[in-house]
């Protein structure tokens, strides 16, 4: 098991994560790229998921240097195919005792036919390797200043995962920040890190609260059993939480319960700019991608051209119109290092910016409006509607 740290040093390493009050861009950012780390432990968390620990040497350290709240990809090979799932970082940002990285956790949810998940769940061990990419998302505190800030976190299931790093680093860098959290499962033995979360509160009880929501399991109080739908999240907004006593938002679930949130809240007066929030999908529902999938460019077939920018080198591919194919997949077509993780317009990992021309995004879960003003796209969901289109991986 990892070491959670002291408070000192969680504190420390985040705010050495900080420039001049705000988070560093880089940390958010960077190129994503993968590197082979060693498995330090798997550690049993429910009966349907672990915590995975992977070493990190310290020639690596920058590179996994991360905000509480993102996210690493995972690449493996299954049954012929390669592989690729995101989860979040678990543990706050810490540093070995030799300077390096030390070590970065997430945990890992088995879902009913998820080839990924259930191979972690069931066969990997400490000793193996595995191609993790460098930290990755921005679903991150963006206040300045915590002191005396009121945090509030909505999650579901694996949704615990980024706010159990982001309630560590909120509480241990601030002597009178809260973070209060409404946390919903199936039943007891469905929580994720429930031991965490009661050492958590033993830590800081009276800035630290945690409201258990099972769907399946009778509670003393009616309003912590059954479903979140629009009446119960009202009712807990009105009892519990007062949406004005709020500084910062983060929700973290299945679509359906985020959406809710986000409406709830917009509806309650609450700015947009102080909610965060996330998606994640089950390892069984999600489609692989059909990355370098092969396109023949027929001769007089009309065609958009694609231009990329990727670590200062700058690439062209032609896509033919009928094909309908993403810019990601062109791009893989001649460069595949190209960046991505799910393909599905969640994560932000094939983020780039449209230089010239224009496009249309289908899907997108993953950019702030502000990125969009700025002409930021998902790549994995983008189509020229140009007869050129130049992006920039490296913007």
């Amino acid at each position: 098991m990892p070491q959670a740290g002291s408070d000192a040093s969680i504190a420390e390493a985040f705010l050495a994560a900080t420039v001049g009050g705000r988070q560093a861009e880089p940390a958010k950012r960077r190129r994503a790229r993968f590197h082979t780390l060693e498995v330090a432990e798997v550690r049993p968390l429910t009966a349907d998921s672990v915590e995975v620990t992977f070493a990190v040497p310290g020639d690596l350290a920058d590179e996994y240097d991360y905000l509480p709240g993102q996210y690493v990809a995972l690449r493996k090979e299954l049954d012929g195919h390669e592989r690729r799932r995101s989860y979040s970082i678990c543990r706050p940002p810490q540093r070995g005792v030799d300077g390096g990285a030390g070590s970065i956790s997430v945990a890992i949810k088995r879902d009913l036919g998820g080839v990924f998940s259930t191979w972690a769940n069931a066969e990997l061990a400490a000793g193996d390797t595995l191609d993790v990419m460098s930290p990755q998302g921005t679903f991150t505190s963006t206040l300045a200043d915590l002191d005396g800030r009121r945090i509030v976190g909505i999650a579901a299931g694996s949704g615990i995962t980024p706010l159990m790093a982001l309630a560590h680093t909120v509480l241990a860098r601030s002597s009178d920040s809260t973070f209060e959290l409404v946390y919903t499962n199936r039943s007891t033995l469905d929580v994720m890190f429930l031991e965490e979360l009661a050492d958590l509160k033993d830590r800081y009880p009276s800035r630290l609260a945690v409201h258990h929501v099972l769907s399946r399991e009778q509670r003393t109080a009616p309003l912590l059993s059954g479903r979140i739908d629009a009446e119960k999240l009202g009712t807990m907004l009105d009892l519990l939480i007062r949406p004005e006593t709020v500084d910062e938002w983060f929700l973290c679930g299945p679509f359906e319960l985020v959406q809710l949130a986000r409406d709830t809240l917009a509806e309650r007066g609450v700015e947009p700019a102080h909610v965060r929030y996330e998606l994640f999908t089950t390892d069984a529902d999600r489609v692989e991608p059909r990355h370098a999938r092969p396109v023949v460019v027929e001769q007089g077939e009309q065609t958009y051209t694609v231009e990329f920018t990727l670590d200062g080198q700058s690439s062209t591919v032609e896509t033919p119109v009928s094909a309908n194919e993403s810019i990601l997949n062109a791009a893989l077509r001649v460069r595949p290092d190209t960046p991505f993780a799910c393909a599905g317009g969640v994560c932000g990992t094939c983020r780039a910016r449209v230089v010239d021309g224009s496009v249309r995004m289908t899907e997108n879960y993953a950019l702030e409006p502000d990125e969009l003003e700025a002409g930021y796209v998902l790549t994995c969901q983008s189509h020229p509607t140009t007869d050129k289109v130049v992006v920039s991986y490296d913007a």
